[in-house]
């Protein structure tokens, strides 16, 4: 047998089948369309899992698990649930079929209740079904960042600054990125509440171009250069868009460049200060979970101002082995979202919440400024606990802006210095320019408890991980570890050659 054919074999039997570090892969498809079901639970024990990505993938560690397990049980919303022996999982695909619904009134109590009572129901019990303590998450959390230079557009109209030619500008324009993509994946136990926070980091890991960074770099590197050689230390810039303008000292910016030099150094400190991660890992995770619908004032208001929102009751369906009632909403007149909740019929927890935005969240317009806030969706699945209340299984955000100007820029060198004309050096240009962001957050929650104020107190953050950095998506860095398992971008992103 050729090394090729051993090396085939292999692959094959780590995609398909139990490694020998008891690791099972798979993908979880519908009976009847062959579709693959996302956000589907892969359970091992009472309070132990992963969920199915969008492509309805996943991939569990069995070592991690904290006792035996012989057996995994696969379910969704709306399917029969499955157990499946481990030294059963061979196949690639994992099929379930959908759950025959009985009749609509096995769901409904002797009091039949109207929709807008069963969303007073829900609110009424916030307390008794959520989580408003300190507890302790162990979880994942990936971030995918996405940006398009939509529109660039410099129009070149005067300078007297010889190597600042329209040659020049126009190379300018062509060496920024159109796209680029940045992904960030943390492995994390996460401790607190609404206002309080602590993140021990795992493990963690970058996966961007640094092409992109690097020719930035260079660009400003060589407009120091050319600023330095054709504008005088005590003269003064003038810098001009449409009505505004206003006035910078050239020796401010260039005395001895002592500044210039901190300000490069404390920048490269920044990028090994590995604390500088942490913080805003911990941030972001804090200011999705604070965000939740039963928080206090949230964003997403359709619980705690219901009364600003209509609600149907569409059908009925099983979650996690309770009956669910599914209720869309939608604003009366100025709120922001529609969507879908999965609300227990027994207890009357919203199980699953599918939200997105019916109108722009920010419109901004000014002077040739324009931002807008267009993308705000996502997906919360909870599962119960031992205590009863409900905590995060998975929760998806995804979240898009619009950055756009249209302005003209003037940058004019005077000079009281020197004799005849103050003005010693112009630049002017048109530019255009329209930016897309959209920013994808992903968490899933492995285990949760609820925690003292003692313990939290006693608990660390770990400040030596650094995120280690990959050109390319690397299936065995997280080998040995549960994590949502990456969809088709991540697993085909790789870093283009560098031309020369």
């Amino acid at each position: 047998m050729t090394h090729k054919t051993i090396d085939a074999f292999i692959l094959v039997f780590l995609c398909t089948a139990i490694t020998s570090a008891q690791t099972i892969t798979s993908k979880v498809v519908d009976k009847k369309t062959n579709e693959p079901i996302p956000y589907a639970t892969v359970q091992v024990s009472e309070n132990q899992g992963i969920i199915t990505n969008e492509e309805g993938r996943f991939s569990i560690t069995l070592d991690n698990i904290s006792k035996e397990i012989d057996s995994i049980y696969i379910s969704s919303m709306g399917y029969e649930k499955i157990g499946l022996a481990v030294e059963n999982v061979t196949d690639s695909i994992i099929y379930i079929a959908p759950k025959a619904i009985a009749l609509k009134s096995v769901f409904v109590s002797n009091k039949k209740l109207t929709v807008d009572e069963i969303i007073e129901n829900v609110e009424e019990r916030l307390e008794q079904n959520y989580h408003f303590d300190l507890t302790q998450k162990r979880l994942f959390f990936r971030q995918s960042e996405f940006n398009s230079l939509n529109t660039f557009d410099i129009e070149f109209k005067k300078s007297t600054i010889e190597e600042l030619n329209k040659q020049f500008i126009d190379s300018v324009t062509k060496l920024i990125p159109r796209k680029s993509e940045y992904y960030t994946e943390t492995l994390c136990d996460y401790y607190g509440g609404p206002e309080k926070r602590k993140i021990n980091i795992i493990k963690a890991a970058e996966l961007y171009d640094k092409n992109n960074s690097g020719s930035m770099e260079a660009l400003s590197e060589r407009l120091e250069k050319i600023f330095k050689e054709n504008v005088r230390p005590d003269s003064y810039l003038k810098i001009k868009s449409g009505i505004f303008g206003t006035k910078v000292q050239v020796d401010s910016i260039l005395e001895n460049n002592d500044e210039a030099t901190a300000a490069k150094e404390e920048l490269d400190d920044k990028k090994e200060d590995k604390s500088h991660f942490l913080k805003y890992r911990r941030s972001a995770i804090q200011g999705l979970f604070k965000n939740m619908f039963f928080q206090e004032d949230p964003t997403l208001n359709f619980i705690r101002k219901s009364n600003r929102y209509e609600f149907k009751l569409v059908d009925y369906t099983y979650m996690d082995d309770s009956s669910v009632y599914i209720i869309d909403f939608s604003p009366k007149r100025k709120e922001d979202f529609k969507g879908t909740l999965y609300v227990n019929t027994e207890n009357f927890a919203i199980m699953r919440v599918d939200y997105e935005n019916v109108k722009l969240l920010r419109n901004f317009r000014l002077l040739g400024l324009s931002y807008k806030e267009n993308v705000y969706k996502g997906t919360t699945i909870f599962t119960k606990g031992p205590d009863n209340k409900y905590t995060v299984k998975y929760l998806e955000k995804i979240k898009g802006n619009i950055f756009g100007v249209d302005r003209p820029l003037k940058v004019i060198e005077k000079n009281k210095h020197v004799k005849g004309r103050r003005k010693q050096n112009e630049l002017a240009l048109e530019i255009d320019a329209g930016i897309g962001n959209v920013n994808k957050y992903e968490i899933v929650v492995f285990d949760a408890k609820q925690i003292s104020e003692a313990d939290y107190n006693s608990s660390q953050e770990n400040t030596s991980i650094k995120p280690e950095y990959l050109s390319q998506y690397n299936p065995e860095f997280w080998k040995g570890y549960n994590i949502i398992e990456p969809n088709a971008a991540i697993r085909q992103f790789t870093v283009a050659p560098v031309m020369e």
